[in-house]
């Protein structure tokens, strides 16, 4: 197999035609499938993390200390049912309160059950916590109860917190230095981080390893997914943006199996992060993106992975007349004193529009999401089983997502998934609480539709920027994706002012942000853009007159079965 690749027009060529190179060498072998399943080792920690407050900070059933009086004999013979009848003031659902209690035992409750007129106090000795479900959690090492619960939520705003500022500092440096160079120290920040944070001796010294292992996360999920759908050919790009995806789901399942059997918070948060140890070593057989080297001028390089995905693929014939002296003028076509970063993603009309509408979409799909899975009530069963239960009807969705996006696309499964969640949503505004099975069927309905709208919106949005600020695209999305994350849970706040409020912001959040999705081109079976450049040219320019790479490189396909890449 012979490929030509002319001197005159270079720019056009690696623009246009690295996808045909690719395809030629199989854009779906073994190859690829090396890199999901090495990447899922390391993907699969991120639920595991982004929702591991689930069970580190759940709170116990708790009430005040009452082991001083004992010590003292106040009590006598008195049941432990006795006990907390004489010194904790009982709840209007008839359990004891958890941070009251009475400043002396008032033993004529024995007798008498209405405590409404009694004197109270705060726990003055500490609390007892229920360890029949968590043996141990952040809630019970440093006493986050009563008037310190509000230092118990913020350990995951704070975790969050870290994942927003990571997002771009990662997107940065992984367009500057490379997709696998910045994995790595991913890898190890998130490893040092997290497992300093399973020893932490304060608050403080948690939150802000917490903090840290939060920024370093978020490296791992914006370089993992843009790594290896620039390495899928054309065909098979949903493919890669959905299976990469579902990592997410099984780490979900595995964060309530590990859970159910380390029970305490330490152990639990090890357990997690462990798997990055095998993602360090698993490394060392991951390539570097070809496109981003080849649009960084590093020819040879790119070379060399691409020569290893042919070998591995059957397709080494395919390389023979390809050596890095012909992949030069690709290399040209990028000034490598010009150095990319997030003004770019500004700088000109076509790319403006598309940060703005991409920003709009991050930060509408997330807030709708995590509002409305903060919204959606249990099935009555153990806090494990739900987990699982919630993470497995995720599976299903995903792989109808795959088959919707291979035939109608991108853009239409963006706006209809969104548009349906916020339906969902309206829909149960009007159900009463009675009809709690219907709810729960239209809630569940929409949770499912929104999670399918975060896995179409990874994809796209990998797909919609250029090579040279890819990273910085996706960093920046991300960054305004988290904005959502925490602003969600404060919009349930407002039921004070009017009880449907929340679910009407949740509900028009997700419509508004459909529409704005339409406003995005389409980008089933269209070459990933390389430069700026491709996207402030129409479309059709960049794609070509077949708008087929394929179709392209059959037509371009000579008698003696020189394929001429020009």
């Amino acid at each position: 197999m012979n490929y030509q690749l002319s001197s005159g027009d270079s720019k056009v060529l690696f623009k246009m035609k690295f996808d045909n190179v690719l395809s030629e060498i199989n854009g779906f072998g073994k190859f690829q499938t090396m890199i999901v399943l090495i990447q899922s080792l390391s993907r699969m920690t991120l639920p595991c993390h982004f929702l591991l407050n689930n069970f580190i900070a759940a709170v116990p059933s708790h009430h005040c200390d009452l082991s001083a009086l004992d010590e003292e004999g106040v009590f006598g013979n008195l049941t432990q049912e006795q006990r907390l009848t004489v010194s904790i003031p009982v709840q209007e659902d008839g359990t004891p309160s958890s941070c009251k209690m009475f400043p002396e035992p008032q033993f004529n409750l024995l007798s008498n059950s209405n405590d409404s007129d009694l004197t109270t106090v705060p726990c003055q000795n500490g609390w007892v916590y229920d360890n029949s479900t968590f043996k141990s959690t952040l809630t019970t090492e440093w006493d986050l109860v009563c008037d310190r619960k509000g230092m118990n939520k913020a350990t995951a705003t704070i975790f969050f917190i870290g994942v927003m500022c990571g997002a771009p500092l990662f997107g940065f440096l992984s367009d500057r230095f490379g997709r696998r160079a910045m994995l790595m120290v991913a890898y190890l920040g998130t490893m040092v981080f997290a497992f300093t944070s399973a020893f932490s001796t304060s608050y403080v010294m948690f939150c802000i390893m917490r903090f840290f292992t939060g920024v370093t996360l978020s490296g791992i999920s914006i370089i993992s997914i843009v790594l290896s759908v620039e390495w899928f050919d054309i065909q098979h790009r949903t493919f890669a943006g959905v299976i990469v995806s579902l990592d997410w789901t099984g780490g979900n399942m595995l964060l309530a199996s590990i859970a159910y059997f380390a029970n305490d918070w330490r152990w639990l948060t090890i357990a997690v992060t462990s798997p990055l140890v095998l993602a360090v070593i698993t490394w060392w057989w991951l390539p570097e993106s070809a496109r981003w080297l080849l649009a960084n001028g590093e020819k040879e390089k790119a070379h060399f992975y691409l020569e290893k995905c042919a070998k591995m693929n059957n397709r080494s014939k395919c390389m023979a007349e390809i050596t890095p002296q012909t992949l030069t003028n690709a290399a040209r076509v990028k000034d490598e004193e010009k150095k990319y970063g997030f003004v770019d993603l500004v700088r000109t009309p076509n790319i403006r529009k598309l940060a703005i509408c991409t920003g709009i979409l991050w930060y509408g799909v997330a807030f709708t999401y995590y509002g409305i899975s903060l919204n959606i009530t249990g099935f009555g069963m153990n806090v494990y089983f739900t987990q699982f239960i919630y993470a497995a009807i995720e599976l299903p969705g995903k792989i109808m997502v795959y088959y919707f996006l291979n035939k109608f696309g991108r853009k239409p499964g963006q706006v209809g998934t969104l548009l349906l969640t916020g339906t969902c949503v309206f829909i149960n505004i009007f159900v009463p609480q009675g009809l709690w099975v219907f709810r729960t069927i239209v809630g569940l309905f929409g949770k499912g539709l929104s999670e399918a709208s975060f896995t179409i919106m990874f994809l796209y949005t990998t797909e919609l920027y250029p090579t040279v600020v890819r990273q910085n695209g996706v960093g920046y999305t991300s960054f305004v994706g988290r904005l959502g994350v925490s602003i969600a849970p404060l919009i349930a706040l407002l039921d004070v002012v009017w009880e449907l409020l929340p679910a009407l912001i949740y509900a028009l959040v997700a419509v508004g942000t459909g529409l704005v999705a339409l406003l995005l081109p389409e980008t089933l079976n269209v070459r990933l853009p390389e430069f700026i450049e491709d996207i402030e040219k129409p479309r059709a320019e960049l794609d070509g007159e077949s708008g087929n790479p394929l179709k392209q490189a059959d037509e371009n396909r000579n008698g003696n079965g020189t394929v001429e890449v020009t």
